[in-house]
């Protein structure tokens, strides 16, 4: 979970941003704020993970704030209508640069990326904990348990994800090389280049194809090692 805080001097584009937060499982608002000085404030005694910020406000702007920060300050999504702040925003090291109005799909692309940037800053914690990820289907952020996951399959530019509990796949827009990153490398193998399998669903391995749920899974030569790390291939029929 991620605690984050608003910025902004507009109540409509605040009442936006918390919307669109309140529909992120991964998002918590902590905080709504019409000016820099008030989150300032805010921050001096609570810890934010990330902060969506606006540019253009009365008093301090967003970038001066940020720029006024301590050392390790929180990720920063800018949120703003001047197109004209984008490289210096960028010179800042923010997540994202957001123009206004924002539609969700945009906003939900930004708040992934400081999603796995706030994982791998917490890695060595993740790695020993985690048992789920999130994927984006169907403009839905979508919660997937490791040991739900049978075997996940690319196509292209998107994977279909199979699981115990359901009779349709989750179908995401990303690559398997990106998804295999990120499950636990001894729970899952990539046994071909369009596949990927849960070592714990496998009932049955022969002739070259693995043998889960209904489904009949090929060994590809070019990923045979990846198998053979966990199997005796002494023992492969």
């Amino acid at each position: 979970m991620m605690t984050c805080v608003a910025v902004d001097d507009e109540p409509l584009a605040l009442d936006l941003l918390e919307d669109n937060i309140k529909k992120i499982p991964f998002l918590k608002l902590v905080k709504k704020c019409s000016n820099a000085l008030e989150a300032n404030s805010f921050m001096q005694t609570q810890s934010v993970d990330l902060i969506f910020l606006d540019i253009q406000m009365p008093g301090i702007t967003g970038i001066q704030f940020l720029q006024g920060m301590s050392k390790n300050p929180p990720l920063v999504i800018f949120i703003t209508a001047y197109e004209k702040y984008a490289l210096e925003g960028y010179n800042l090291d923010v997540i994202d640069y957001l123009l206004k109005p924002v539609s969700f799909e945009r906003f939900l692309k930004a708040v992934n990326k400081a999603y796995d940037k706030f994982n791998a800053q917490k890695a060595p914690v993740l790695q020993a904990s985690a048992t789920y990820l999130f994927v984006n289907s169907e403009y839905n952020l979508v919660r997937i348990d490791f040991s739900d996951i049978a075997y996940i399959e690319g196509l292209k530019d998107y994977v279909k994800i199979f699981l115990l509990s359901s009779q349709r796949p989750v179908i995401t827009r990303m690559s398997m090389k990106s998804l295999e990153e990120k499950l636990p490398a001894d729970q899952f193998v990539r046994v071909h280049k369009s596949f990927i399998v849960s070592l714990n669903k496998i009932t049955s391995i022969r002739k070259g194809r693995i043998s889960l749920l209904k489904a009949q899974i090929p060994i590809s030569e070019h990923y045979k090692d990846n198998l053979n790390r966990f199997i005796d291939p002494k023992n492969m029929p």
